[in-house]
């Protein structure tokens, strides 16, 4: 299993175009899956998108590509490549999402060219802090100076 200790991820850096494509493909999904833990995290923490609460489901899904795509960071491991992105929420100023995206072989394929590639959205980061007095914390929008780090979920 692919892990922060395990997968050395590059520095943050502007999408160049595989990136680009890779999140482009999952782009339907991702927008899906962002109204989806919405709706799950609103039935029990409404923390998690507070930053974001006063957007209808479209706003909160207009992201656009190229154009709200800031950084990407990319690793390699024996199954494939795992894309983490920062990509702005335009209609919230100052919001944006983390995602994380494999990029492997298409079956039956060696994934040596582009075009036998194929990117899965693996996860949108949702975080869960523990503060010293003992209050939960909890996000799933960041701010633009937030760095973009390993993350599992």
């Amino acid at each position: 299993m692919a892990t922060a200790d395990t997968v050395s991820l590059s520095e943050p850096h502007a999408p160049k175009e595989a990136s680009v494509k890779a999140f482009e493909s999952v782009l339907p999904s991702l927008k899906h899956e962002l109204v989806k833990l919405r709706r799950d995290h609103n039935k029990h923490e409404t923390e998690y998108f507070r930053l974001v609460s006063q957007l209808s489901d479209h706003e909160l899904t207009s992201i656009t590509l190229p154009d709200d795509l800031e950084l990407v960071r990319v690793g390699a491991s024996a199954y494939g490549l795992h894309l983490f992105g920062k990509l702005r929420i335009p209609a919230a100023d100052g919001a944006y999402v983390h995602v994380r995206v494999f990029v492997a072989a298409e079956e039956g394929t060696e994934g040596k060219t582009e075009e036998d590639r194929i990117a899965k959205l693996h996860c949108i980061h949702t975080e869960e802090t523990v503060r010293e007095d003992g209050d939960h914390v909890y996000r799933a929008v960041f701010g633009k100076e937030d760095p973009l780090e390993w993350f599992e979920t």
